[in-house]
């Protein structure tokens, strides 16, 4: 690769340079070697074999990241794929006259193909949007209602997820129903009652996240889909979390609609979305950003991402970090965050923390919320970067919400905890003296 760049920029090159970059531009990008640690290693010390995986981050040694819930950080090869997609693409060489640096107009197969492959659907159901936020907003405008008609949503979504049918209430009088999900969910029976007993009539949609950004929780979609079907009811899901956290079949959740934003657990640059539709469903939701191909039945859902003129770069480096996690392997990647999480989770727990994401493994992977008065978030977020560079989100007043993406040690845990134990203790000491 770095022969091939040094040969395309060379100033005495410019015909090779022509040739290149158009046979880049045209062909799908291929990603640089993806240097890992030895397999051998996996099996001898899987601590030391993902510490040779945090060596392809660019975040400082020094810092321990457990806010993957909102970003995740692009790994080396992805950084590389993004910077040389740049580079072929602004050198406007491409022999059409008509052919751009964008995407928001095309096909763009090579990059449909192996992300349809990861998440276990076809391409033409598959489009290519900036992040979930876009995807969600597609499903909630382009699916005809009436007023009265009522939308059921958990009362755990993003604000992107939630805000799109609170926008079309307020301007088209829909109803948005919200059902619990318990803090922690036990069983996968305690919420799909919830659901089950606020379905009515009326009820045109259900729309809920896969995993709750708000407590991690991971929800039993295949279980809700299917209940929505066997009542003429639209699934539609934001998976925003699911893709790189865990193994994802798509096809086989039996949802109509899916959002994701691959920017946080597959380490794919931002900007770099995609929308489910079922083949089925396809002509049940209208196009709401519009340019040339919108009423084009046989773009099937391609026709979702014509979008206008956007970040081709950007999709080298999710293909990039889709072959990174094929590298790694998804099984694998998944087995680790649930050991960090269940690491993390009873940690906190012997710290008197309260769960609010579940006891049971199977409904948690790499997220685990907490409560843990008196403490508030404001504050110990702040401290923690501050005085130990250690970066954790939460929700007021005292939610703390805590990722463990695959890279990170044990031993990062263990100093995240020991440094929850010095600000809970001098917190302590500080409210002893002013009473």
């Amino acid at each position: 690769m770095s022969d091939r760049r040094s040969f395309l920029f060379s100033i005495g090159a410019a015909a090779g340079a022509f040739a290149m970059a158009r046979n880049a531009w045209s062909q799908e990008c291929t990603v640089g070697e993806i240097k890992l640690p030895p397999e051998e290693l996996y099996a001898k010390d899987q601590n030391a074999y993902w510490a040779g995986v945090r060596k392809q981050f660019v975040i400082p040694p020094d810092e321990i990241y457990l806010n993957n819930g909102t970003v995740g950080s692009c790994p080396m090869p992805v950084i590389q794929a993004v910077s040389d997609g740049y580079r072929l693409t602004e050198s406007m060489t491409q022999l059409d006259p008509e052919d751009y640096p964008i995407w928001g107009y095309g096909p763009w197969n090579q990059f449909r193909d192996p992300l349809a492959k990861f998440v276990g659907v076809s391409r033409d159901e598959l489009a290519l949007v900036r992040n979930a936020t876009e995807a969600n907003n597609f499903m909630a405008n382009g699916i005809d209602t009436k007023p009265g008609d009522e939308v059921l949503i958990s009362d755990q979504e993003h604000p992107s997820g939630e805000n799109p049918w609170m926008l079309k209430a307020k301007r088209y009088g829909i109803v948005v129903k919200k059902f619990e999900i318990p803090k922690p969910l036990n069983a996968n029976s305690d919420v799909l009652n919830r659901i089950n007993d606020a379905i009515s009539p009326r009820t045109r949609v259900i729309f809920t996240s896969h995993i709750s950004t708000a407590t991690g929780v991971v929800l039993p979609i295949k279980e809700i889909c299917a209940l929505a079907r066997s009542k003429g009811i639209a699934s539609m899901i934001d998976g925003a979390h699911a893709t790189g956290m865990m193994r994802l079949n798509i096809s086989d959740l039996g949802c109509d609609a899916y959002a994701s934003s691959p920017h946080k657990w597959l380490m794919a640059p931002k900007g770099t979305g995609y929308l489910y539709v079922r083949e089925g469903f396809q002509d049940r939701l209208w196009s709401t950003v519009t340019t040339a191909g919108w009423d084009d039945p046989s773009l099937k859902a391609e026709r979702f991402q014509r979008i206008g003129s956007s970040n081709v770069p950007a999709l080298w480096g999710l293909k990039a970090a889709i072959e990174f996690a094929e590298k790694l392997g998804i099984d694998r990647i998944e087995k680790r965050h649930r050991q960090l999480a269940d690491y993390m989770l009873q940690g906190m727990l012997k710290r008197g923390a309260e769960s609010w994401t579940s006891a049971d493994p199977v409904l948690r992977c790499a997220i685990i919320t907490v409560n843990a008065p008196p403490i508030k978030i404001s504050d110990i977020e702040t401290s923690l970067w501050k005085h130990w560079r250690i970066r954790i989100r939460g929700g007021e007043p005292s939610k703390i919400r805590l990722s463990t993406p695959y890279y990170i040690q044990m031993a990062d845990i263990d100093e995240f905890l020991a440094k929850f134990d010095d600000f809970k203790n001098k917190n302590a000491r500080t409210a002893t003296r002013s009473g």
